[in-house]
């Protein structure tokens, strides 16, 4: 079955910025284990910290990026943030390039 590709905007130029702007936001391995981690479903900080193995200031700083470039959503539950991917396409890119990186 053949995909269909994305529809393009009236505005390519504004397209490529917006590719360039999720790709900068995705570069840090940080960022990337954290989408790695969600790709498999929400999760607190606590636990992203200890899938990483770096400090909860680090995983928040990064979770900040991720956040402001629509990457990832919050929910507040009781006392602590559930974090989730916005939308399976980042996943799959992600997933994608550690794949390829392992080649």
């Amino acid at each position: 079955m053949a995909t269909v590709p994305p529809s393009p905007t009236d505005d390519p130029a504004r397209d490529l910025q917006a590719a360039t702007d999720l790709l900068r936001a995705l570069a840090s391995p940080v960022r990337l284990g954290i989408v790695r981690e969600l790709s498999g479903g929400a999760k607190y900080v606590h636990e992203l910290v200890a899938a990483l193995n770096v400090s909860q200031p680090l995983v928040s700083q990064h979770l900040r990026v991720l956040r402001t470039s629509r990457i990832v959503t919050a929910q507040r539950q009781a006392r602590e943030i559930q974090y989730s991917l916005t939308d399976d396409h980042v996943a799959h890119i992600v997933l994608d390039a550690i794949r390829h990186a392992q080649e």
